[in-house]
């Protein structure tokens, strides 16, 4: 029974970390996510880097430099570092940020991940408050991952 108690916190405390709309997948090793029906708004929040983009709860996303164009190389470990912004849909625009800039790609595991100007969108999985940034301008998996303007461009120097 202990052990049973163990596990269930566990998992809650795993579930509680994983950003609204995503379910981890087995399909490679719980590094991608099936969205939810729901779809992502994207918004521009102010921080400490300027004003960024953010979604309807305030998290901060990022960009990876590693990608190659709308196509992620964030998968394994990395997306369990960076959880990928999963969507059901194209994002909607919310307060800052541009309509004409957003859109989806495709994932291996077969979920939508929300993009803007062309740029795959993630988490970072420390970021636990809004508007909170703790992961800037950081060199993991082979490139740097950067907070995002309104603009769609990225946020260098950190």
């Amino acid at each position: 029974m202990f052990l049973l108690r163990r596990a269930l916190i566990a998992a809650v405390l795993i579930a509680a970390a994983v950003p609204v709309g995503a379910v981890a997948s087995a399909r490679d090793g719980g590094a991608t996510a099936r969205a939810s029906s729901s779809r992502l708004t994207i918004s521009v929040r102010s921080t400490r880097y300027g004003k960024v983009l953010t979604d309807g709860s305030g998290r901060v996303f990022y960009l990876f430099t590693h990608d190659k164009g709308k196509t992620s190389r964030c998968y394994g470990a990395c997306a369990s570092a960076w959880p990928v912004a999963f969507t059901g849909g194209t994002p909607r625009a919310g307060s800052g940020a541009r309509a004409s800039l957003l859109g989806t790609t495709k994932r291996r595991g077969g979920g939508l991940q929300a993009t803007y100007a062309g740029h795959p969108l993630y988490y970072y999985v420390g970021d636990r408050a809004a508007a909170q940034v703790t992961c800037q301008n950081v060199n993991e998996f082979g490139g740097l991952w950067l907070v995002v303007r309104a603009s769609g461009r990225a946020v260098h120097g950190g």
